[in-house]
Order: C-alpha cells, then sequence, then structure tokens
C-alpha cells in the first residue's frame, strides 16, 4: 500500500468502502453471513461443524463462491490483459446488478452467491503477475501493518507509513456504515448504487484519467 501512488490509493480505498457495503448489505439481509469477509466465514463454518449446523454448508458455499470469483477475475484479466481492471470492474457491476434483481424476486440466497463471487472477484483489481498486491475484502492483515509501522514510526523511522493502511481500514468500515444504512431503506436494492459506481470505475478505466495507469498494470 505504501508503495503505490496516489491515484491508485484512493482507487484502493474506494474498492475497500465498495466491499465494505456490500458486506454490509449481505450479512443484514442473510442473518449473519459474510460476502467478502471469508474469515468470519471459516469460523462460521468450523463452529457449524463442530454443532452439525446448516451453518456449516451455507458458510463452506460462500467461501467456495468467493475462491470462485477470484479464480474468475484472474481468468478475466489474463484474457483481457492491458483492460484487465476495465473488465474486470464491468463484470463486478453487472453481478451486482443481478444480485439486485435476484433480491427483488425474493431469491435471496442465489443474491447472496452473486455478490460472493463479485467480492472474490474484486480482490484482483490489483493482481499483477499472478500476485494480489493489495487485498481489499480483508483487514486483519492491513491492522498488523498499521501496528509494525507505529512501531516503526515510534523508533524513528517514516513517520506517516501506517497512514495508508488506516485508510484502506478506513474505507471499509466507511463503506460498511453505507451499506447498513442503505440496506435499512432500500433492502436488496441498496446494491444498485455499488454497481453504479463500479460501472463508473469501468469506464473511467477506459476513457477517464486512469486510462494511462490501467495500460501499465
Amino acid at each position: 500500500m505504501t508503495s503505490i501512488d496516489h491515484p491508485e490509493r484512493v482507487l484502493a480505498v474506494l474498492l475497500s468502502a465498495a466491499a465494505g457495503y456490500v458486506d454490509a448489505v449481505g450479512f443484514l439481509a442473510s442473518g449473519g453471513y459474510f460476502m467478502s469477509f471469508m474469515s468470519g466465514n471459516s469460523t462460521r463454518l468450523g463452529v457449524g461443524l463442530a454443532g452439525g449446523s446448516a451453518a456449516a454448508a451455507i458458510a463452506g458455499g460462500l467461501i467456495l463462491l468467493f475462491v470462485a470469483g477470484v479464480t474468475a477475475g484472474s481468468l478475466i484479466g489474463r484474457v483481457a490483459r492491458a483492460r484487465r481492471r476495465a473488465c474486470v470492474l464491468a463484470t463486478i457491476a453487472a453481478l451486482l446488478a443481478l444480485a439486485a434483481l435476484l433480491g427483488d424476486a425474493g431469491r435471496l440466497w442465489p443474491a447472496c452467491a452473486v455478490m460472493a463471487i463479485a467480492m472474490g472477484m474484486e480482490n484482483t483489481v490489483f493482481e499483477q503477475d499472478g500476485e494480489v498486491r493489495i487485498g481489499l475484502t480483508y483487514m486483519t492483515g492491513r491492522l498488523v501493518k498499521v501496528g509494525q509501522r507505529l512501531a516503526a514510526a515510534l523508533a524513528g523511522e517514516d513517520r506517516w507509513s501506517w497512514l495508508p493502511h488506516v485508510l484502506l481500514w478506513s474505507g471499509l468500515i466507511a463503506g460498511g456504515a453505507a451499506g447498513a444504512a442503505s440496506f435499512a431503506a432500500w433492502r436488496l436494492d441498496a446494491l444498485w448504487l455499488v454497481a453504479s459506481g463500479m460501472a463508473v470505475l469501468a469506464v473511467l478505466m477506459l476513457v477517464g484519467p486512469l486510462r494511462a495507469r490501467e495500460s501499465r498494470t
């Protein structure tokens, strides 16, 4: 996070906020399952297995769908090459729109499945040479970085290297708050807002100021 330039940091924070938004909507709609935070679903899987409850199947299914989304995003990137980010973001926008439509049709769990795929795919936006440079939907490692960078600052090294990690974490929290408020007002139709945002980012990758950056990744 500290090795990328300012526009990419802004993009990372926006995408982290989108992940928090979708996670909050999915969490509230599903009664406590996560669409982007697979550590939480892994804990639910373990608890469900111990208790022999259906929660294990639901959590395990969401985890598999999330991994499928990562795989799909990576494959799209291999095909799209220079337009990788635009294609991945456009696909995420389409998936979130589909999830909203499924919600309108009363198909909660199919909508959650599509959200999990979309959030897995989001983590490939910053993929380079087959490796993810910035994880957008999981923050435990990011908070570890905050602690390490604070220790470095206290030791007289870079005073502000912890800040980008805090901003990324804050983006997730802000997105989660916005997602919760939007779900209270619009239920799964709240997904139309984040789907539109993803579509706008995809267009900017093709014709806007982010186009040059897209071609270099």
